[in-house]
């Protein structure tokens, strides 16, 4: 199944941690550290209260100073921002598929610019499950996308531990590729 369709079957559970792991695996370039979005993360376990998600997600926004980097003129950061900003305040199942398909194309943007390699393909065709020629950076992040969503799919809450491990290598990956475009420019 491609992004599009596991997305369009997702429970509420699984949207909210497809948003959040394109969100966390991007949250270097709002200088977000490894923990900032852990009490959302936590609050998506089966003893977790989902009517305490909104206030997570203030006290994330709050945390990253929600905006101010809104007029950069770097493509990558708003985008992150855009899926920061745009995080619903609660988990409801409309709001948090609309999120999730917002983060997937925008964390599958900020991959492709980050890769040195051009993709001429719509990011649609890709997400729908075009990846014949496909950049690694933006295959890698794909894939990630898929997977959290089938393990979650998979196991519901017990799948958590193996979406959050995706979504650190993820960030690790996102860190260096950031790093290798700040040594070209300077």
């Amino acid at each position: 199944m491609s992004v599009v369709d596991l997305i369009a079957t997702a429970d509420d559970r699984g949207l909210a941690a497809s948003g959040l792991a394109c969100l966390d695996r991007c949250v270097p370039l709002l200088g977000g550290d490894d923990e900032i979005l852990r009490p959302l993360w936590a609050n998506l376990t089966d003893d977790s209260d989902p009517a305490g998600w909104g206030a997570l997600v203030e006290q994330v926004r709050a945390k990253l100073d929600s905006g101010s980097d809104a007029d950069s003129g770097d493509e990558p950061v708003r985008l992150a921002r855009r899926m920061l900003d745009t995080a619903p305040a609660g988990r409801s199942a409309a709001a948090l598929r609309e999120w999730a398909e917002a983060c997937s194309v925008a964390s599958l943007g900020i991959h492709r610019l980050l890769d040195p390699a051009d993709d001429p393909t719509p990011l649609d065709a890709r997400r729908a499950g075009d990846t014949e020629g496909m950049p690694p950076l933006a295959a890698a992040e794909l894939r990630r996308q898929l997977t959290v969503l089938e393990v979650l799919a998979a196991h519901g809450a017990g799948g958590l531990r193996q979406a959050l491990g995706l979504t650190t290598e993820g960030r690790r990956v996102l860190r260096a590729a950031i790093s290798r475009r700040a040594r070209a420019a300077g």
